[in-house]
């Protein structure tokens, strides 16, 4: 199988190559020094060039709070660059998985989000990512819609990268603790993505790691698995102003996945786990 990966340069395009590497599947990483997304006829000569079985876009803007100021650019690289990448898939017949994001849901409640519930983005970069999902159902009959949150991995920054790095200067920090999602380890991530492209099990998944936390206990996992010895100071969102509005609740419900035959991702403090041992020590998955 040929698979296409856009994002190549971020943190979970990185790891799905490498994943899919490791499967003995072919793999085409591109980056946007590769391929621009938001030209339209540079997208179709490319992927009919290239003739993938399978597209995995992970191409995206992510930058929250530059969003908000910057939207022509969110738009096209999230809207139009998908739009574009899934009516190539479709000219070619190869299948689709868009990633999409936590951004998409207003983080009301406490309860964990189903693949059923309406989305209803609070931010510019959550909108563009949800007319992202709407433009792939408009364009595809078969398709793979994948919400993911609060992603680390080696290829990147990343929160647990910028604590640890706020750790050699710090001995104390003021933390978001009304905040509540799933780290997710782009390692564990890619795995259940390469998995899932080899299959017809079409449709909308939310896939993190398991268990729920804050931020502010994240970030105290983090400095106790690394041996850092940094006091956290939890403090209400209202606290940290931020250009974008962020979702209190980010909890998603993963039992699509399990309903559908695919095995959870193991605990976000096991990930953290081995993910700390790849960026400290070097011992990879």
């Amino acid at each position: 199988m040929k698979i296409l990966v856009t994002g190549f340069n971020g943190q979970l395009g990185y790891d799905v190559v490498r994943a899919g590497l490791k499967h003995g599947l072919e793999m085409i990483g591109t980056s946007s020094k590769d391929l621009d997304i938001t030209e339209e006829h540079a997208v179709y000569e490319f992927i009919r060039e290239k003739k993938p079985d399978a597209v995995i876009h992970c191409a995206a803007y992510t930058a929250v709070d530059k969003a908000e100021d910057d939207k022509e650019k969110c738009w096209n690289v999230n809207v139009e660059g998908t739009k574009y990448l899934a009516k190539a898939a479709k000219e070619i017949k190869a299948k689709f998985l868009y990633i999409s994001t936590d951004y998409v849901f207003d983080g009301k409640g406490a309860e964990p989000f189903v693949e059923t519930d309406s989305p209803n983005p609070i931010g510019y970069y959550g909108l563009t990512k949800y007319e992202g999902e709407k433009v792939v159902q408009a364009i595809l009959e078969a398709f793979f819609i994948v919400r993911i949150s609060w992603v680390f991995g080696i290829n990147g920054n990343n929160f647990v990268k910028t604590m640890l790095r706020l750790s050699e200067t710090h001995n104390e920090l003021k933390v978001v603790s009304d905040q509540f999602g799933s780290p997710t380890y782009t390692a564990d991530l890619a795995r259940l993505l390469i998995d899932m492209i080899q299959t017809g099990k079409y449709g909308i998944y939310h896939a993190s790691n398991e268990g729920f936390c804050s931020w502010a206990e994240f970030s105290e996992e983090i400095f106790k698995q690394a041996g850092k010895r940094v006091e956290i100071n939890g403090i209400k969102t209202e606290e940290y102003p931020t250009r974008a509005l962020r979702p209190h609740n980010s909890r998603m419900s993963k039992q699509k996945l399990i309903d559908n035959g695919f095995i959870p991702l193991p605990e976000w403090q096991d990930a953290l786990n081995r993910y700390l041992k790849e960026l400290l020590h070097g011992v990879g998955e």
